[in-house]
């Protein structure tokens, strides 16, 4: 369905990809993943044609759909319902077409294709997804124009579900969604009868919605069945190995060397020692891994303990304006060492909350008790645009501790993740990432005794997630959540607050609980279901007769695929077990012959791999073509 080959690109002379290559079967799902600024967002937009490759080639078949959600959110005065109705072309063109139609068998014909592609139950479709994706009833009926931004672009996400293509790619989606959002949205694209690529860091939606990775690193693809967990494991695995073969053949070629240093010009082992040089001439050098490790978060604890309650809310009622409450009768307890994750979708008053908790708004009425000695660390997404951007790191943080040196000051932004390069970078010119860091410190630089986190994580990578997710178990004030990873939460958090209908209370269930709760209000999974078989326009009869003949004509796809499979799996026993044999330092030492015999073994097998595994990954691509 999806193939690259021997792709290059550079952007501003920086070589993001060179000669790589990759292959998605139809109907395949992967994650595409990796470091911040590597080149993601970059591949998804060569894939979807708006710019071209230096060389290589992408290609796709030539009447497959494909979608990529637009940076450009919808902002016209149609309604939510109608700019994700437009959305499916052919649907929209058909509906044009038969109001000016005259020709009976045309008219026929569009009304035909009509039926068969579900565009009468297209608006019930359309309504479902917009409601998974957090819109009332009432608010699909608005102009997108009176929206915020951020829901425009949950509009512009709908329209790309909604239109079903064969080839979806997705940025970042839940960069936009709240926690109930990207529940239900995992779960659609679990169910998503098409070829799908999605960009993201959200460890449990990559680990529930795909199938494979494909991970992009250092210019190169490489595609990893199953989910974020399994892909990470594989890759640890073989890093380790690579380290380990390093060492190997490092000691190998010290010895190979010293022996060629003290014999070469000595008679009685001349050819001894010629055979030792040519040995070296033909050992491949094994890269040292990059050091890729990120830097640490830190969150000071508070210097001084203030008692339990930390803060007491007794009969609060919390707004922005007298007589208009956002949420009430809260009758809430938080202590020094909770850590406490809010749960609701958005609009019913998490940030409300998280303000009334950290002193940054006043109770409408009731009473909030606390001490006045308390210090709340604040970071919210919204304050990356409040920064200074003529500013740079220094000037943020150097103002924070003027009785310090420069040298001090340099030293302490180098122990945050700023250093020669980013220190003095104005704002404007730090990435989203570098932004959140420094919004971090900012917040954190007192030793709050309570530390209010909103959404920290959506420019941060996997890595440094778990990097932030250390920070915070390693912090020891209390801890206020609000984010859409549910990794962080399940890492973080102990308890949970459930923000709806106008109040908070206890949650009494884990965030698994949650999920099933949010799935069953909001349908999930329905509509991608009923798109796909609306579309074909076919009976439940006709599909299980159809799925009877795929599954007979595919059984032997199926069987060669195995034979395939089998077959990577008995090459990478015989590597491993040639790499057990060279782990051995014994074996240079009294037959340096038969190591070198070895790696050349070695060398081959690893040859036979990549032909096996590309033999494998079409096989896979015709079972799973002959699946659909």
């Amino acid at each position: 369905m999806l193939h690259i080959d021997d792709l290059s690109y550079r952007i501003d002379g920086r070589l993001l990809f060179e000669h790589t290559s990759a292959s998605l079967p139809a109907r395949h799902k992967a994650g595409l993943v990796g470091r911040n600024g590597v080149g993601k967002t970059t591949l998804l937009r060569l894939i979807y044609g708006e710019i071209s490759p230096d060389g290589g080639d992408i290609r796709t078949p030539k009447n497959a759909s494909m979608s990529l959600v637009s940076q450009e959110a919808p902002g016209g005065p149609e309604s939510l319902i109608e700019t994700v109705l437009a959305a499916d072309k052919e649907r929209a063109r058909l509906l044009l077409e038969a109001e000016s139609a005259h020709e009976p068998d045309r008219i026929a014909d569009i009304h035909t294709r009509l039926s068969d592609i579900g565009a009468h139950s297209a608006p019930a479709r359309a309504a479902a997804i917009l409601s998974g994706l957090g819109f009332s009833q009432a608010e699909q009926q608005r102009p997108c124009a009176e929206i915020s931004g951020g829901w425009r672009m949950r509009v512009a996400l709908a329209g790309a579900l909604f239109a079903s293509p064969d080839i979806l790619l997705l940025d970042e989606p839940s960069n936009y969604l709240d926690l109930e959002g990207t529940l239900w949205l995992e779960n659609f694209l679990k169910n998503y009868p098409h070829t799908l690529l999605i960009v993201s860091h959200d460890r449990e939606l990559l680990n529930n919605a795909v199938t494979s990775i494909l991970h992009l690193s250092k210019g190169k693809l490489k595609l990893y069945a199953g989910g974020y967990d399994a892909f990470e494991a594989t890759r640890r695995e073989q890093q380790r190995l690579q380290l380990k073969l390093k060492k190997k053949q490092d000691d190998q070629r010290r010895h190979l060397e010293a022996f060629v240093e003290r014999f070469r010009y000595k008679a009685t082992k001349a050819r001894q020692a010629q055979s030792r040089v040519k040995a070296l001439e033909k050992m491949r050098p094994i890269a040292a891994l990059a050091n890729e490790r990120v830097t640490a978060f830190r969150f000071p604890s508070p210097e001084k303990s203030l008692g339990n309650p930390l803060v007491r809310l007794e009969e609060v009622s919390a707004g922005y304006a007298p007589g208009e409450p956002v949420l009430t009768g809260l009758e809430l307890r938080l202590d020094e060492d909770d850590r406490i994750a809010l749960l609701g979708a958005n609009g019913n008053g998490k940030s409300t909350l998280a303000k009334l908790l950290a002193g940054r708004l006043e109770p409408l009425s009731g009473q909030r008790r606390c001490s006045k000695k308390m210090i709340a660390g604040y970071f919210a997404q919204h304050q990356l645009d409040e920064l200074n951007p003529a500013r740079s790191p220094y000037d943020h943080m150097a103002e924070l501790m003027p009785e310090l040196s420069e040298a001090k000051k340099r030293a302490h932004l180098g122990q945050l993740g700023f250093g020669i390069a980013t220190a003095d970078t104005p704002a404007r010119d730090l990435s989203g990432g570098e932004k959140a860091r420094l919004l971090f410190a900012l917040a954190a630089f007192a030793g709050p005794h309570l530390l209010i986190l909103d959404e920290p994580t959506n420019h941060l990578d996997v890595d440094s997630r778990e990097a932030l997710i250390h920070a915070i178990n390693d912090y020891n004030g209390a801890v206020i959540l609000i984010s859409h990873d549910r990794h962080l939460i399940a890492a973080c958090a102990d308890r949970l607050w459930l923000v709806s209908d106008g109040t908070v209370t206890p949650y009494d269930g884990d965030i698994a609980s949650y999920r099933e709760q949010c799935l069953a209000e909001r349908g999930a999974g329905r509509a991608a279901k009923s798109s796909s078989s609306s579309r074909t326009g076919v009976s439940r009869q006709q599909q299980r007769r159809q799925g009877a003949e795929r599954r007979a004509a595919r059984a032997p796809l199926k069987s060669e695929m195995t034979r395939k499979e089998q077959k990577v799996k008995t090459i990478s026993a015989s590597i491993a077990a040639l790499d057990e044999r060279l782990g051995d330092k014994a074996l240079y030492d009294n037959d340096p012959d038969a190591a070198t015999q070895l790696a050349r073994q070695r060398g081959e097998l690893a040859k036979a791999l990549e032909q096996a595994e590309a033999e494998w990954l079409a096989a896979s691509e015709a079972y799973e073509g002959a699946r659909h």
